[in-house]
């Protein structure tokens, strides 16, 4: 698989709802603390790549911070959509609701990645987006970000270039879906997870998974006992250690070479 493509996409089950599973679209909205300009997140996020001129624009948007708790429903599949969503820390489970009532995660979203561009089209969230562990988003009114795009090339370039990477985020994960057998597939997702995780300064080679394995299978259409036997196969290869849901890559240019082939 391209470099690209595998750094795009992120991560069928029913997920039972807990009495914290509540929405957040009326939780209050605190102004933001820290501005997109020193915010330690910002070469990944929103202002990646844009000037210093079209960075003053987004801090005078004033954002605001939302918080998270874990379980908590941050929004859900059929809300109106009026904002975007930029995690400034914790990780996000969206999942789409199926014809036959079971849900299906679709992505994981962490630190510096945007949620919520599902609603751009229709006007109401095709997903639901629930937190894994204590998060905090930025609310971004996407109707103010594309207002003042208008007649702005680098803030155009923002809202394009979020476009495009949900746009290879599906594209990726339809090739992950269609194209790749289990081990393939829990390949390419940890070593996305490596890479995501080593951009953001942490460890490429050890980390705790926040997602359970049913919902990493739910992800990655695959049952929850082919989950499990695909990370016992990894661990007989001596490519990686598994602890519950920590994980070390013993050997991570091998996991890499031993699928690299096949994933390209």
């Amino acid at each position: 698989m391209p470099v690209a493509v595998l750094e795009a996409f992120t991560a069928p089950v029913h997920i039972a709802l807990r009495q914290q599973d509540i929405p957040l679209t009326s939780a209050p909205v605190v102004p933001l603390r820290v501005l997109c300009s020193s915010c330690h997140l910002r070469e990944l996020c929103v202002p990646c790549g844009v000037s210093s001129s079209d960075i003053q624009r987004l801090d005078d948007m004033k954002f605001g911070r939302r918080r998270v708790k874990m379980g908590q429903i941050l929004y859900r599949e059929g809300d109106r959509f009026q904002f975007i969503y930029a995690v400034r820390s914790g990780t996000f489970r969206s999942n789409l609701m199926l014809a036959d009532g079971r849900e299906q995660v679709n992505g994981f979203y962490m630190a510096g990645e945007v949620m919520g561009l599902d609603g751009v089209a229709n006007g109401v969230h095709a997903s639901s987006a629930t937190a894994l562990e204590d998060a905090e988003v930025c609310v971004i009114p996407y109707a103010h970000l594309t207002d003042m795009a208008m007649g702005n090339s680098g803030l155009q370039q923002v809202v394009g270039r979020l476009m495009s990477r949900e746009i290879l985020r599906e594209h990726s994960l339809m090739m992950l879906l269609g194209s790749m057998n289990a081990e393939e597939r829990l390949a390419a997702f940890l070593l996305n997870l490596s890479q995501r995780l080593k951009a953001r300064g942490y460890s490429a080679s050890e980390f705790h998974l926040r997602m359970s394995r049913a919902e990493i299978g739910s992800y990655l259409g695959m049952t929850l006992e082919t989950v499990s036997r695909t990370f016992s196969a990894f661990q007989q290869l001596r490519l990686l250690e598994v602890d519950k849901r920590h994980i070390r890559l013993i050997d991570l240019e091998g996991l890499r070479r031993a699928f690299e082939v096949r994933l390209h």
